[in-house]
């Protein structure tokens, strides 16, 4: 510190000597000594006092930076200017201040430019969709890599045509106007809080103008300690079809869970893992973390960290095993999200997946209603709405078990929502499979669509509909608009930039139909938040239900029992 300290009043000194030298000069004054030696002595005690300038970095230096050394000599300006005024003129003071200022921040700027110039050869080109904070982070980062900033897009028509740092601010046309002729290497989208609806219309608009896109994380996962251009990522289908609801209600989430022990089944699953995520983020004091996967429960297990959990290696059909948990545990909450989901394998294992997804969710509600739990929050599926496979008939009897269960002393409430981005078994791991593989992607269908959300979001919706919830009620997540499967696949071949490789039709596999819905019919009602609707009521008389539900898993012919159960169901085997 003594070293930059020296150094700091040496420069104090010989610039004061040169800038009190030329404005005696263009004043036609004889030099004073005196008066230059005394107000050398007070800069040097102003930059030793006032916010530590002598320690300000100059190989570092910022805006603030030269702001602050500005403060400091104006602040030791206002100490002598009364001493000296009525000796030399107060114009001649303030000229020689100015002259100082500028002559300092220069120094510093030229030393801050010699010292960071890149020696990195510019190679390739980048230009940077955002001119806000962000992007001008992004552009001061990049000029020690291999890219040069040729441009930013903005759609602020004010800045275009202006230039920050001497990059040129553009619009969208100008741009496709100068790479009609020649991609540009990459393109960044520095827009962080900007919604996957405008990242999606930014990247339909511009990539054939590009070899490769790339995004900053959301505000929410940009990390503050890294630098924006480390954390820069390829942009994913994920980023092109998440949707993130306007009204979620953070406060009423937090109120739901924090201070309570929760217990989720199928708590390594994608569903289940997150929502013990999201647990924790909201402040749950205990978690208990049941799931038959060893595997998924130890994944989980490891992740979480810094609240009391308990892992528990258990199956929601094995009800003495369920109800020694819930003896030692006594759950404030239990959430729902065992099941077997994936449609072909359960076509293929009916008994197995009846007894896990019916006798289990069965015995889950049962046993939470025995033991007092406060609310009991079952996940759901759209293919429940008039189903044409086994899954899908499962779960309605699941909904129908928890809506009619009601009213015991636990709430409980059902959330249906569609398929969830990037969940274990879902298309986009598979058809990422097939293209890292350079292989064709199988679709079943031209014309099959389906409804899709970021799991994160869904999980977040699922608490919130938990918290709102009464009892009974059958809650519906928003989806947004079906997307074509088709489309999606095209999409990801387009992502990946690899050629050659092209879209197979398989045929529908059983059980599987073109469209999934939400609602069975429109009697639908609204909740304070429109992302979240309640299904109308399917009265079923409970005892007849268990009367059922025995049957199902004892009969012989299970699909007749299951029509009997749900009569909308459609059993296609295609």
């Amino acid at each position: 510190m003594l070293d930059k300290r020296i150094l700091n009043f040496l420069v104090i000194l010989l610039l004061t000597f040169s800038t009190f030298w030329w404005t005696f000069f263009i004043f036609h004054i004889p030099f004073d000594i005196k008066l230059v030696i005394g107000i050398i002595f007070i800069r040097m005690i102003a930059s030793r006092l006032i916010y530590r300038d002598y320690s300000l970095s100059w190989s570092k230096a910022s805006q603030k930076t030269f702001l602050l050394k500005s403060l400091v000599y104006i602040s030791a300006f206002f100490v002598y200017a009364p001493f000296f005024y009525q000796y030399i003129e107060i114009s001649f003071l303030v000229s020689e201040l100015f002259l100082y200022i500028f002559s300092i921040n220069f120094i510093m700027y030229v030393y801050y430019y010699l010292r960071n110039k890149s020696k990195v050869k510019k190679t390739k080109s980048v230009i940077i969709y955002g001119a806000g904070k962000a992007g001008i982070k992004l552009e001061s980062e990049m000029s020690d890599s291999q890219y040069k900033v040729r441009f930013f897009i903005d759609d602020d028509k004010i800045l275009q045509n202006r230039s920050i740092d001497s990059v040129k601010v553009i619009s969208k046309i100008k741009l496709k106007e100068y790479a009609k002729d020649k991609k540009s290497d990459l393109l960044v989208i520095a827009m962080p809080s900007v919604s996957s609806q405008r990242i999606k219309e930014i990247y339909e608009d511009l990539s054939v103008y590009f070899k490769e896109i790339k995004i900053l994380p959301s505000i929410s996962e940009i990390l503050a300690s890294k630098d924006f251009s480390a954390q820069l990522k390829e942009i994913s289908i994920e980023d092109l079809l998440a949707r993130h609801p306007k009204d979620l209600d953070k406060s009423k989430i937090s109120t739901f869970v924090k201070d309570k022990t929760i217990l989720v089944t199928g708590a390594g699953g994608s569903i289940g893992s997150e929502i013990c995520r999201q647990c924790q983020l909201f402040g749950a004091t205990k978690l208990i973390l049941l799931d038959h996967s060893e595997f998924n429960l130890y994944s989980i297990l490891e992740e979480i960290q810094g609240i009391e959990v308990v892992a528990i290696m258990q199956s929601v059909v094995n009800l003495d095993a369920l109800e020694s948990t819930f003896t030692q545990h006594t759950p404030d909450i239990v959430i729902h999200a065992a099941a077997y989901k994936h449609v072909p394998l359960v076509e293929a294992n009916i008994s197995d997946a009846i007894m896990n997804n019916v006798m289990g969710t069965k015995n889950i509600i049962d046993i939470s209603i025995k033991h007092g739990v406060q609310k009991f929050v079952m996940i759901s599926t759209d293919k429940a709405v008039r189903p044409t496979n086994v899954m899908g008939t499962t779960k309605r009897i699941c909904e129908l078990y928890a809506q009619n269960s009601n009213g015991k002393g636990t709430d409980i409430v059902a959330v249906r929502f569609g398929n969830v981005l990037g969940s274990s078994g879902s298309v986009i791991p598979k058809f990422q499979s097939q293209i890292d593989k350079g292989d064709n992607i199988t679709v079943t269908h031209p014309d099959i669509t389906r409804y899709f959300m970021l799991i994160p979001e869904a999980c977040e919706l699922v608490l919130q509909a938990g918290a709102i919830g009464t009892g009974g009620e059958i809650f519906i997540l928003d989806m947004g608009e079906p997307i074509k499967i088709v489309d999606l696949a095209q999409k990801m071949i387009d992502l990946s930039a690899k050629e050659n490789i092209e879209i197979e039709f398989s045929g529908l596999r059983p059980g599987e139909k073109l469209y999934e819905e939400l609602l069975i019919d429109d009697s639908d009602v609204k909740t304070e938040y429109e992302s979240i609707t309640v299904a109308s009521a399917t009265p079923y008389s409970i005892d007849k239900l268990n009367d059922d539900i025995q049957e199902l898993i004892t009969c012989e012919n299970k699909l007749e029992k299951l029509k009997e159960i749900v009569p909308e169901f459609n059993h296609q085997l295609n």
